[in-house]
Protein backbone atom coordinates (compact mmCIF):
# COMPACT_ATOMS: atom_id res chain seq x y z
CA UNK A 1 0.00 0.00 0.00
CA UNK A 2 1.18 3.58 -0.22
CA UNK A 3 2.04 5.98 2.29
CA UNK A 4 -0.69 6.99 4.20
CA UNK A 5 -3.02 10.00 3.38
CA UNK A 6 -5.83 12.33 4.91
CA UNK A 7 -8.53 10.29 5.94
CA UNK A 8 -11.56 10.67 4.14
CA UNK A 9 -14.89 11.95 6.13
CA UNK A 10 -17.33 9.75 3.70
CA UNK A 11 -18.03 6.50 3.07
CA UNK A 12 -15.33 5.39 0.36
CA UNK A 13 -16.95 3.67 -2.61
CA UNK A 14 -15.48 4.08 -5.76
CA UNK A 15 -11.55 2.57 -6.67
CA UNK A 16 -10.33 6.16 -7.09
CA UNK A 17 -11.43 6.99 -3.46
CA UNK A 18 -9.60 4.16 -1.97
CA UNK A 19 -6.45 5.42 -4.00
CA UNK A 20 -6.88 8.81 -3.26
CA UNK A 21 -6.59 7.41 0.92
CA UNK A 22 -3.58 5.50 0.09
CA UNK A 23 -5.91 2.04 0.58
CA UNK A 24 -4.43 0.47 -2.42
CA UNK A 25 -1.16 0.57 -5.02
CA UNK A 26 -1.05 2.83 -7.30
CA UNK A 27 -1.61 1.23 -10.83
CA UNK A 28 -3.96 -1.19 -9.56
CA UNK A 29 -6.49 0.68 -10.32
CA UNK A 30 -7.50 -0.89 -13.81
CA UNK A 31 -7.74 -4.39 -12.24
CA UNK A 32 -9.56 -3.83 -9.02
CA UNK A 33 -12.24 -1.40 -11.06
CA UNK A 34 -13.45 -5.22 -12.59
CA UNK A 35 -13.43 -6.54 -9.22
CA UNK A 36 -16.24 -3.15 -7.90
CA UNK A 37 -18.01 -4.08 -11.42
CA UNK A 38 -18.78 -7.46 -10.01
CA UNK A 39 -18.70 -7.32 -6.29
CA UNK A 40 -19.88 -4.19 -4.24
CA UNK A 41 -17.37 -1.93 -2.69
CA UNK A 42 -17.74 0.46 0.93
CA UNK A 43 -15.34 1.35 3.49
CA UNK A 44 -16.97 3.76 6.17
CA UNK A 45 -14.45 6.35 7.59
CA UNK A 46 -14.50 4.68 10.75
CA UNK A 47 -13.00 1.39 9.15
CA UNK A 48 -11.14 3.18 7.11
CA UNK A 49 -9.49 5.16 10.07
CA UNK A 50 -8.39 1.83 11.92
CA UNK A 51 -6.51 1.01 8.47
CA UNK A 52 -2.44 1.34 8.49
CA UNK A 53 -1.76 2.10 4.82
CA UNK A 54 1.40 1.32 5.51
CA UNK A 55 1.28 -2.23 6.52
CA UNK A 56 0.63 -4.85 3.29
CA UNK A 57 -0.81 -7.34 5.34
CA UNK A 58 -3.01 -5.48 7.54
CA UNK A 59 -5.68 -7.57 8.84
CA UNK A 60 -9.03 -4.58 8.46
CA UNK A 61 -8.03 -3.54 4.85
CA UNK A 62 -7.81 -7.50 3.84
CA UNK A 63 -11.40 -7.62 4.80
CA UNK A 64 -12.43 -4.85 3.28
CA UNK A 65 -10.46 -3.38 0.22
CA UNK A 66 -10.91 -4.95 -3.06
CA UNK A 67 -8.17 -7.75 -4.17
CA UNK A 68 -8.15 -9.31 -7.52
CA UNK A 69 -8.18 -12.78 -6.73
CA UNK A 70 -11.72 -11.84 -6.40
CA UNK A 71 -12.46 -12.72 -9.40
CA UNK A 72 -10.81 -16.13 -10.04
CA UNK A 73 -13.16 -18.24 -8.26
CA UNK A 74 -12.18 -22.11 -7.22
CA UNK A 75 -14.30 -25.21 -8.36
CA UNK A 76 -15.58 -25.90 -5.48
CA UNK A 77 -17.82 -22.91 -5.04
CA UNK A 78 -20.50 -21.34 -5.10
CA UNK A 79 -22.75 -18.56 -5.95
CA UNK A 80 -25.34 -19.83 -3.01
CA UNK A 81 -22.94 -21.06 -0.60
CA UNK A 82 -25.42 -22.24 2.17
CA UNK A 83 -28.10 -22.61 -0.27
CA UNK A 84 -30.39 -19.92 0.91
CA UNK A 85 -32.59 -20.45 -2.39
CA UNK A 86 -33.32 -23.63 -1.65
CA UNK A 87 -34.93 -22.93 1.40
CA UNK A 88 -36.47 -19.71 0.38
CA UNK A 89 -40.45 -20.02 0.55
CA UNK A 90 -41.09 -16.71 -0.54
CA UNK A 91 -39.24 -13.75 -1.07
CA UNK A 92 -37.67 -12.48 1.95
CA UNK A 93 -37.60 -15.32 3.85
CA UNK A 94 -35.59 -18.50 4.79
CA UNK A 95 -36.56 -21.20 6.64
CA UNK A 96 -34.19 -23.77 7.00
CA UNK A 97 -34.61 -24.95 10.56
CA UNK A 98 -38.88 -25.77 11.84
CA UNK A 99 -38.34 -23.09 14.59
CA UNK A 100 -36.48 -19.96 13.25
CA UNK A 101 -36.44 -18.17 9.89
CA UNK A 102 -34.54 -15.43 8.35
CA UNK A 103 -35.82 -12.26 7.16
CA UNK A 104 -33.83 -9.98 5.17
CA UNK A 105 -36.20 -6.84 4.66
CA UNK A 106 -32.59 -5.06 2.83
CA UNK A 107 -30.06 -5.94 0.80
CA UNK A 108 -27.46 -3.41 1.35
CA UNK A 109 -24.59 -2.96 4.25
CA UNK A 110 -22.97 0.15 5.60
CA UNK A 111 -19.58 -1.87 4.38
CA UNK A 112 -19.11 -4.70 1.84
CA UNK A 113 -16.61 -7.53 3.61
CA UNK A 114 -14.88 -9.50 0.84
CA UNK A 115 -15.73 -12.69 1.82
CA UNK A 116 -19.22 -12.41 2.22
CA UNK A 117 -21.82 -15.21 1.23
CA UNK A 118 -24.22 -13.14 0.04
CA UNK A 119 -21.72 -11.55 -2.31
CA UNK A 120 -23.58 -11.93 -5.07
CA UNK A 121 -26.60 -10.53 -3.88
CA UNK A 122 -26.07 -7.75 -1.55
CA UNK A 123 -24.90 -4.40 -2.88
CA UNK A 124 -26.42 -0.38 -4.10
CA UNK A 125 -28.48 -2.18 -6.65
CA UNK A 126 -30.65 -4.39 -3.99
CA UNK A 127 -33.89 -3.19 -3.44
CA UNK A 128 -35.66 -3.25 -0.16
CA UNK A 129 -38.81 -6.02 0.92
CA UNK A 130 -41.79 -4.05 -0.94
CA UNK A 131 -44.74 -2.95 1.71
CA UNK A 132 -46.67 -6.18 0.16
CA UNK A 133 -43.57 -8.35 0.39
CA UNK A 134 -43.37 -7.59 3.96
CA UNK A 135 -46.97 -8.11 4.52
CA UNK A 136 -46.32 -11.26 2.54
CA UNK A 137 -43.39 -12.37 5.01
CA UNK A 138 -45.03 -11.61 8.40
CA UNK A 139 -47.82 -13.81 6.87
CA UNK A 140 -45.77 -16.78 6.31
CA UNK A 141 -44.10 -16.42 9.63
CA UNK A 142 -47.84 -15.89 11.38
CA UNK A 143 -49.16 -18.96 9.58
CA UNK A 144 -45.93 -21.28 10.72
CA UNK A 145 -46.63 -21.26 14.28
CA UNK A 146 -43.46 -23.74 15.07
CA UNK A 147 -41.47 -20.39 14.74
CA UNK A 148 -40.13 -19.98 17.92
CA UNK A 149 -37.36 -16.84 16.47
CA UNK A 150 -37.20 -14.30 13.47
CA UNK A 151 -33.34 -13.50 12.57
CA UNK A 152 -33.32 -10.04 10.56
CA UNK A 153 -30.20 -10.26 8.22
CA UNK A 154 -29.88 -9.11 4.88
CA UNK A 155 -27.56 -6.49 3.79
CA UNK A 156 -27.94 -5.02 7.49
CA UNK A 157 -30.98 -4.51 8.96
CA UNK A 158 -29.52 -1.70 10.81
CA UNK A 159 -29.72 0.62 7.89
CA UNK A 160 -32.68 0.57 8.02
CA UNK A 161 -34.63 3.86 9.03
CA UNK A 162 -35.21 3.58 13.38
CA UNK A 163 -38.85 3.92 12.43
CA UNK A 164 -39.09 1.20 10.03
CA UNK A 165 -37.05 -0.94 11.74
CA UNK A 166 -38.81 -0.39 15.02
CA UNK A 167 -42.18 -1.27 13.10
CA UNK A 168 -40.55 -4.46 11.87
CA UNK A 169 -39.73 -5.88 14.98
CA UNK A 170 -42.96 -4.49 16.73
CA UNK A 171 -44.81 -6.22 14.36
CA UNK A 172 -42.44 -9.82 14.98
CA UNK A 173 -43.18 -9.12 18.68
CA UNK A 174 -47.03 -9.14 18.11
CA UNK A 175 -46.93 -12.80 16.50
CA UNK A 176 -48.00 -15.00 19.58
CA UNK A 177 -45.56 -17.44 18.76
CA UNK A 178 -42.86 -15.64 17.77
CA UNK A 179 -40.73 -15.27 21.42
CA UNK A 180 -37.33 -14.10 19.69
CA UNK A 181 -35.72 -11.72 17.20
CA UNK A 182 -32.63 -11.45 16.45
CA UNK A 183 -30.79 -9.36 14.55
CA UNK A 184 -27.67 -9.72 12.83
CA UNK A 185 -25.33 -6.30 11.62
CA UNK A 186 -21.79 -5.23 11.28
CA UNK A 187 -23.17 -1.82 11.62
CA UNK A 188 -22.24 -0.95 15.10
CA UNK A 189 -18.62 -2.19 14.07
CA UNK A 190 -18.81 -0.16 10.58
CA UNK A 191 -20.53 2.42 11.81
CA UNK A 192 -20.73 2.57 15.60
CA UNK A 193 -22.77 6.25 15.49
CA UNK A 194 -25.75 4.70 14.11
CA UNK A 195 -26.63 3.20 16.98
CA UNK A 196 -28.52 6.15 18.20
CA UNK A 197 -30.70 6.45 21.03
CA UNK A 198 -33.64 6.77 18.37
CA UNK A 199 -32.31 3.32 16.81
CA UNK A 200 -31.93 2.01 20.57
CA UNK A 201 -35.62 3.12 21.54
CA UNK A 202 -36.66 1.51 18.43
CA UNK A 203 -35.65 -2.23 19.38
CA UNK A 204 -37.41 -2.21 23.05
CA UNK A 205 -39.95 -5.08 22.64
CA UNK A 206 -41.87 -7.18 25.19
CA UNK A 207 -40.39 -9.82 23.29
CA UNK A 208 -36.62 -10.73 23.41
CA UNK A 209 -34.59 -8.77 20.89
CA UNK A 210 -30.86 -9.97 20.82
CA UNK A 211 -28.25 -7.76 18.73
CA UNK A 212 -25.82 -10.26 17.19
CA UNK A 213 -22.47 -8.23 15.59
CA UNK A 214 -20.07 -9.08 13.29
CA UNK A 215 -16.70 -8.53 14.65
CA UNK A 216 -13.54 -10.12 12.93
CA UNK A 217 -10.42 -8.72 14.66
CA UNK A 218 -9.46 -7.30 18.30
CA UNK A 219 -8.73 -3.62 16.28
CA UNK A 220 -12.41 -3.64 15.55
CA UNK A 221 -13.16 -3.26 18.99
CA UNK A 222 -13.00 0.30 19.21
CA UNK A 223 -14.05 2.77 21.89
CA UNK A 224 -17.22 3.98 19.85
CA UNK A 225 -18.21 0.24 19.11
CA UNK A 226 -18.01 -0.20 22.70
CA UNK A 227 -20.05 2.83 23.49
CA UNK A 228 -22.67 1.76 21.07
CA UNK A 229 -22.70 -1.52 22.96
CA UNK A 230 -23.55 -0.29 25.84
CA UNK A 231 -26.52 1.91 24.89
CA UNK A 232 -27.92 -1.29 23.59
CA UNK A 233 -27.29 -3.39 26.84
CA UNK A 234 -28.83 -0.33 28.83
CA UNK A 235 -31.84 -0.83 26.85
CA UNK A 236 -32.56 -4.49 27.74
CA UNK A 237 -31.11 -5.84 24.19
CA UNK A 238 -28.54 -8.24 24.82
CA UNK A 239 -25.23 -8.34 22.64
CA UNK A 240 -23.80 -11.14 21.26
CA UNK A 241 -21.34 -11.67 18.01
CA UNK A 242 -20.36 -14.21 15.06
CA UNK A 243 -16.53 -14.11 13.29
CA UNK A 244 -15.59 -15.55 10.29
CA UNK A 245 -12.38 -17.71 10.55
CA UNK A 246 -10.27 -15.84 7.60
CA UNK A 247 -6.51 -16.13 7.08
CA UNK A 248 -4.48 -13.53 6.88
CA UNK A 249 -7.15 -11.70 9.73
CA UNK A 250 -7.68 -13.60 12.61
CA UNK A 251 -5.79 -16.81 12.06
CA UNK A 252 -3.85 -17.10 14.79
CA UNK A 253 -4.41 -18.26 18.26
CA UNK A 254 -3.12 -14.98 19.85
CA UNK A 255 -5.47 -12.85 17.82
CA UNK A 256 -8.10 -14.90 18.46
CA UNK A 257 -7.57 -14.87 22.37
CA UNK A 258 -7.13 -10.91 21.89
CA UNK A 259 -10.35 -10.73 19.80
CA UNK A 260 -12.61 -12.69 21.92
CA UNK A 261 -11.44 -11.17 25.18
CA UNK A 262 -11.89 -8.24 24.27
CA UNK A 263 -15.47 -8.54 23.22
CA UNK A 264 -16.09 -10.13 26.25
CA UNK A 265 -14.74 -7.09 27.92
CA UNK A 266 -17.12 -5.07 26.19
CA UNK A 267 -19.94 -7.13 27.58
CA UNK A 268 -20.55 -8.76 24.06
CA UNK A 269 -20.54 -12.97 24.37
CA UNK A 270 -18.77 -14.56 21.63
CA UNK A 271 -21.44 -16.90 20.10
CA UNK A 272 -20.12 -18.46 16.91
CA UNK A 273 -16.69 -18.59 15.05
CA UNK A 274 -17.81 -19.27 11.12
CA UNK A 275 -15.35 -21.20 9.19
CA UNK A 276 -15.79 -19.52 5.96
CA UNK A 277 -18.03 -20.39 3.17
CA UNK A 278 -17.46 -21.64 -0.23
CA UNK A 279 -18.76 -18.10 -1.92
CA UNK A 280 -17.00 -17.31 -5.45
CA UNK A 281 -13.47 -15.37 -5.35
CA UNK A 282 -12.26 -15.85 -1.28
CA UNK A 283 -10.17 -19.07 -1.71
CA UNK A 284 -7.58 -16.60 -0.55
CA UNK A 285 -9.43 -16.59 2.97
CA UNK A 286 -9.88 -20.02 3.53
CA UNK A 287 -8.24 -22.32 6.20
CA UNK A 288 -8.60 -25.67 6.17
CA UNK A 289 -10.78 -27.29 8.90
CA UNK A 290 -7.31 -29.24 10.36
CA UNK A 291 -6.04 -25.57 10.74
CA UNK A 292 -9.31 -24.26 12.60
CA UNK A 293 -9.72 -26.83 14.81
CA UNK A 294 -5.94 -26.59 15.80
CA UNK A 295 -6.36 -23.18 16.67
CA UNK A 296 -9.89 -23.62 18.60
CA UNK A 297 -8.05 -26.43 20.79
CA UNK A 298 -5.08 -23.88 21.43
CA UNK A 299 -7.49 -21.55 22.89
CA UNK A 300 -8.87 -24.34 25.21
CA UNK A 301 -7.83 -23.37 28.49
CA UNK A 302 -6.75 -20.36 27.89
CA UNK A 303 -9.61 -18.39 27.43
CA UNK A 304 -12.62 -19.06 29.44
CA UNK A 305 -15.48 -20.22 28.49
CA UNK A 306 -17.65 -17.18 28.37
CA UNK A 307 -15.33 -16.01 26.05
CA UNK A 308 -14.96 -18.52 23.80
CA UNK A 309 -17.39 -19.27 21.08
CA UNK A 310 -18.59 -22.50 18.72
CA UNK A 311 -16.72 -23.11 15.87
CA UNK A 312 -19.38 -24.00 13.20
CA UNK A 313 -19.14 -24.64 9.44
CA UNK A 314 -22.62 -24.02 7.10
CA UNK A 315 -23.21 -27.31 5.08
CA UNK A 316 -23.29 -26.62 1.53
CA UNK A 317 -26.37 -26.34 -0.15
CA UNK A 318 -28.39 -25.34 2.69
CA UNK A 319 -28.55 -28.64 4.87
CA UNK A 320 -27.60 -26.50 8.16
CA UNK A 321 -25.26 -25.30 10.10
CA UNK A 322 -23.15 -27.77 12.73
CA UNK A 323 -20.18 -27.49 15.30
CA UNK A 324 -16.62 -28.73 13.63
CA UNK A 325 -14.85 -28.17 16.79
CA UNK A 326 -12.46 -30.67 18.44
CA UNK A 327 -13.31 -33.40 20.25
CA UNK A 328 -12.32 -34.16 23.29
CA UNK A 329 -13.44 -37.80 24.33
CA UNK A 330 -13.69 -40.67 22.56
CA UNK A 331 -14.63 -44.53 23.37
CA UNK A 332 -12.09 -47.34 23.32
CA UNK A 333 -12.28 -50.42 24.67
CA UNK A 334 -15.52 -50.30 26.95
CA UNK A 335 -14.05 -47.36 28.80
CA UNK A 336 -13.87 -43.17 27.57
CA UNK A 337 -10.36 -41.73 27.06
CA UNK A 338 -10.41 -37.69 27.61
CA UNK A 339 -8.31 -35.41 26.73
CA UNK A 340 -7.34 -32.51 29.00
CA UNK A 341 -6.72 -28.28 28.01
CA UNK A 342 -2.80 -29.81 27.93
CA UNK A 343 -3.60 -32.71 25.75
CA UNK A 344 -3.06 -35.50 28.29
CA UNK A 345 -5.43 -38.42 27.91
CA UNK A 346 -7.30 -39.72 30.87
CA UNK A 347 -9.82 -42.76 30.74
CA UNK A 348 -13.16 -41.99 32.14
CA UNK A 349 -15.83 -45.17 33.23
CA UNK A 350 -18.41 -45.83 30.43
CA UNK A 351 -21.25 -44.66 32.87
CA UNK A 352 -19.47 -41.87 34.78
CA UNK A 353 -19.50 -44.49 37.40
Amino acid sequence: MSKAQPRSTRTLRRIRDLAAAGLIVRGQEAELENVAARYAVAITPDLAGLIDPADPADPIARQFVPDARELVPSPEERADPIGDAAKSPIKGIVHRYSDRVLLTPVHVCPVYCRFCFRREKVGPGGAALTRAETDAALDYIRAHRAIFEVILTGGDPLVLAPKKLGALVAALAAIPHVQVVRIHTRAPVARPGMVTAELVRALRSEKAVYVVLHCNHPREVTKALRAAVLRLIKAGVPVLSQSVLLKGVNDDAATLEALFRALAAARVKPYYLHHPDLAPGTAHFRLSLAEGRSLMKALRGRVSGLALPTYVLDVPGGHGKVPVGPAYAEESAGTWLVEDPSGRRHRYPPRGA
